[in-house]
């Protein structure tokens, strides 16, 4: 049943995926994006290419050696991407957070049933007369009429033994 809830429009899928804005939804693309294996590639390719391009002078060298212009642009690049991955980070964060407060509250209420089964069972093997020892289950015969039967109440059920 907890399971169920985290499928969409389950509780958990509402409580983690609100409707995202465009500023966040491009966050988090470009976050995905710009740490890709693709991106990494791609982007140590194009600075080959500038380099090589300025070295040779194939373009009548619009960037002369120590690559100045490619500091520049290398420089503005990370000045932009860096906040926009932080504020992707920062969501991702905020998600993980609600998850673990889900997870604890769904681990609390666990707790709960299962004290009240354990007591409920403790209940049930004191009318029975079992008697717990270490390691060991013994029950204790009581003396009762023959005719007489007995009855533990379970939940809603009645049984009879």
């Amino acid at each position: 049943m907890i399971f169920m809830e985290a499928k969409k429009g389950g509780l958990l899928h509402n409580l983690i995926s609100p409707k995202a804005t465009f500023g966040e939804k491009s966050a988090d693309s470009l976050a995905k994006y710009a740490g890709s294996w693709q991106f990494i590639l791609g982007f140590i390719g194009f600075l080959i290419l500038w380099m090589a391009v300025n070295v040779y002078g194939w373009l009548n060298t619009w960037d002369p050696y120590p690559f100045i212009l490619l500091n520049l642009v290398l420089s503005c690049l990370a000045a932009i991407q860096a906040p926009i991955i932080l504020m992707s980070q920062n969501r991702q964060t905020q998600k993980d957070r609600m998850k673990l407060e889900y997870d604890y509250s769904v681990n609390r209420k666990s707790e709960r049933g299962i004290e009240e089964i354990l007591k409920r069972i403790n209940s049930i093997e004191r009318k029975m007369g079992i008697v717990k020892t270490k390691g060991n289950v013994s029950v204790a015969k009581k003396s009762k009429p023959a005719n007489v039967s007995k009855r533990i109440n379970v939940g809603q059920k009645i049984v009879k033994k």
